[in-house]
């Protein structure tokens, strides 16, 4: 994936990818941490706040992870929304849940290399 040389661009999706190397991905994938205990499935919108009615992102995957005892999603957000920390609302069944991003992955490596 390079800009210049004798093989510039020369990959599927390079018309669009090598843009993104000037002025930075429109959204970014984040890892979601919903309060309560309800797990998020894909498709649920996410929101910056609870009167809020363009969606900032949607969650691609979520369930319940048994190693932090929580549910846990992923998902993408436009990029200034992506720093861990920020407060979003997911729509479920037409109410706001709280959640929160935060940094993945969700549960640190515990190997040792030896």
């Amino acid at each position: 994936r390079r800009k210049g040389g004798a093989r510039a661009g020369g990959f599927p999706g390079a018309d669009v990818i090598l843009p993104e190397f000037d002025t930075g991905a429109a959204r970014r994938r984040v890892g979601i941490a919903p309060e309560g205990r309800a797990p998020m499935r894909a498709g649920t919108e996410l929101f910056l706040g609870e009167g809020d009615s363009t969606p900032v992102g949607r969650i691609t995957s979520g369930g319940f992870g048994p190693s932090v005892e929580a549910p846990v999603a992923m998902g993408y957000v436009v990029s200034q929304h992506a720093k861990p920390g920020t407060p979003l609302q997911l729509m479920v069944r037409g109410r706001a849940e709280p959640a929160e991003v935060v940094k993945l992955p969700f549960v640190p490596p515990g190997f040792h290399r030896g």
